[in-house]
């Protein structure tokens, strides 16, 4: 590293560092909002406190009207080059949590921990984005590639309505950053996570008295129990590859051979070549009661977020602003997915850059604060990387 960049890093760390209080107060502020994905119309009080944030930092800000879900918002630099780069900040304002969950999980400070619901899971990742552009602006550091920020509000159920705006802002970015949380206390980035599918399977017998005529039936129920062996024998720890029967349903009554049984599947898997093989193999099964058909339906409907080589320019970045400002980075792969698993498949993509913590989805959800004004301070200098050559663009290979 330089003199100039390695002075830049440190100031740029020791403020962030200065802004303790004023980031904790604001993320109290965001998580006092509860914002449920099933109640849309508690999304706009989390947008009511991001927005005039952001506006104070010079940015436009715009409500993405959802169609199914709350709305999202859209903040783009209002001074910024036309047909000049961007990067892609990508967060969500919903939580898991029910409305009425801050009666008996009150946002409190203890032992350098910020607990409560929402804390880590992501409003820390959303304190982070708006705290990383205010220390740039305070220390008049200028990204040469303009930073657009993407929150949506239904990240929680997969998504579902704010996809295509991902996927065309990630089209039009040169690299995306994705704040969700760090992965575990010791804070590792997430520079793959696994591919997601789903499957419903169907099975229809013929029913009939168990006792007076059970040759006549054919069970359902048998032939599940066939289909749940050999979707069992597709895992693949080695390869990362989970096939996990969640839920399963059948027959009527005990003295009755069972006309229908269903059964719903979560695949995971690390690679797209890993999500096409599995759902070859899931489609290709066939019944071997006689009497007895199938019906599968379903597939790998979220591909999973590699280490592609662009992507692991991003992660070696990463590594040298850490390295920069003193602290080591680690990275891992996580089991679930994000819109990180959307922007990588057109752009260069590093995820979990959010707070560190413990607890999403969990009663004891809190971040650790120190270390996530560490990875404020990480994003800041992230968002200084030059752009890439004419020519090398993040289309450049997967």
């Amino acid at each position: 590293m330089n003199g100039r960049s390695a002075e830049e890093a440190r100031r740029t760390h020791e403020r962030v560092l200065g802004m303790r209080d004023q980031f904790i107060d604001f993320l109290r502020s965001l998580c006092s909002v509860e914002s449920p994905t099933d109640r849309p119309d508690t999304q706009t009080g989390v947008h009511a406190i991001l927005g005039p944030a952001l506006e104070e930092l010079g940015y436009g800000v715009r409500i993405v009207r959802g169609r199914r879900s709350g709305n999202h918002l859209l903040a783009v630099p209002r001074r910024r080059r036309k047909g000049g780069p961007t990067q892609l900040l990508v967060g969500h304002t919903d939580t898991v949590w029910p409305v009425e969950t801050l009666d008996r999980m009150p946002v409190h400070e203890t032992a350098g921990r910020l607990h409560g619901p929402g804390t880590l899971d992501m409003k820390g990742g959303l304190a982070q984005m708006v705290f990383a552009l205010r220390v740039l602006r305070e220390l008049e550091y200028e990204p040469e590639v303009a930073p657009v920020l993407f929150i949506n509000s239904d990240e929680e159920v997969g998504s579902p309505d704010s996809r295509p705006h991902v996927c065309r802002l990630a089209r039009q970015a040169e690299r995306a950053f994705v704040l969700e949380p760090a992965l575990g206390l010791s804070g590792k980035l997430k520079t793959a996570r696994k591919g997601l599918g789903s499957f419903d399977i169907v099975v229809t017998g013929r029913a009939a008295h168990a006792g007076l005529d059970p040759e006549a039936g054919a069970s359902a129920i048998v032939e599940l129990a066939h289909v749940i062996q050999r979707l069992n024998a597709l895992n693949d720890p080695e390869r990362g590859t989970t096939v996990n029967v969640g839920t399963i349903d059948g027959g009527t009554r005990r003295n009755v051979i069972a006309a229908q049984a269903t059964a719903s599947v979560d695949v995971r898997v690390a690679t797209m070549d890993d999500g096409a093989r599995v759902e070859e193999a899931v489609h290709a099964i066939r019944p071997v009661t006689p009497g007895v058909t199938l019906s599968i339906e379903g597939g790998v409907r979220v591909a999973p977020l590699e280490r592609t080589p662009r992507n692991r320019v991003l992660w070696e970045a990463a590594m040298r602003a850490g390295a920069e400002m003193g602290f080591e980075l680690e990275e891992a792969m996580a089991g679930g997915g994000s819109d990180g698993n959307t922007t990588s498949l057109f752009t260069a993509t590093l995820d979990g850059l959010g707070c560190v913590g413990d607890g999403a989805h969990a009663d004891h959800e809190h971040i650790v604060i120190e270390p996530s004004l560490d990875r404020c301070a990480l994003l800041a200098r992230l968002l200084l990387t030059p752009p890439r050559g004419a020519g090398s663009r993040a289309g450049d290979g997967p």
